[in-house]
């Protein structure tokens, strides 16, 4: 199961699908989606070791708008190749809506991506804290004009954890895809009109 999501920072209006989308077309909705808008993406993952990048790649084409994933698991890599500040670390953790924000943010500028996805949760069995239990994830979005987090905490094993985090970032990729192509729609309706 999964909490639900919070919006944090939104500049665009998303629409969630009532987690229908079935996992396995994700990565495939996202080749179609990603050759309609032109975009470019690139993922910072945390805990999820790179799962979301190998998800990603499976789909032949992916090379034409995937352009890497940095999998940031210590903290010293989110600092050091992200740009996530120490401050923030220090504040608020790794596994907080600040720190996924800066990290989708950084992945998107280290890579010269249109879109940046960042994942870090716990995915246990260790690593709970006060406020912060086993499960807990966070997940950003960055793009031109775009923040946005989500927290989910899921339930499960370690790999479990691992799975539901990597498909709940590809729905959110997804998502604002289609976001982005329904605004494309409707300018080129009015242009055309």
């Amino acid at each position: 199961m999964r909490s639900p999501a919070h919006n944090h920072g939104s500049t665009a209006a998303f629409v969630l699908y009532n987690g229908m989308m079935a996992d396995e077309t994700l990565e495939i909705t996202i080749r179609e989606l990603m050759h309609r808008t032109g975009l470019t993406l690139a993922v910072a993952e945390s805990c999820t070791g790179g799962l979301v990048s190998h998800r990603i790649t499976n789909v032949p084409g992916s090379s034409e708008y995937f352009l890497g994933g940095i999998v940031a698991y210590g903290n010293e890599v989110k600092t050091d190749f992200l740009g996530v500040r120490t401050e923030t670390l220090a504040v608020h953790g790794a596994v907080s809506e600040q720190t996924v924000l800066e990290m989708a943010l950084g992945v998107r500028q280290v890579l010269s991506a249109d879109i940046g996805a960042a994942v870090s949760g716990i995915a246990g069995p260790g690593g709970a804290m006060p406020g912060k239990p086993i499960g807990l994830v966070w997940i950003g979005l960055s793009a031109p004009g775009v923040e946005h987090a989500w927290q989910y905490i899921w339930q499960g094993d370690r790999l479990a954890v691992k799975e539901q985090s990597a498909g709940a970032v590809l729905r959110h990729i997804v998502e604002y895809l289609r976001q982005v192509r329904g605004f494309d729609s409707a300018h080129n309706q009015i242009m055309e009109a």
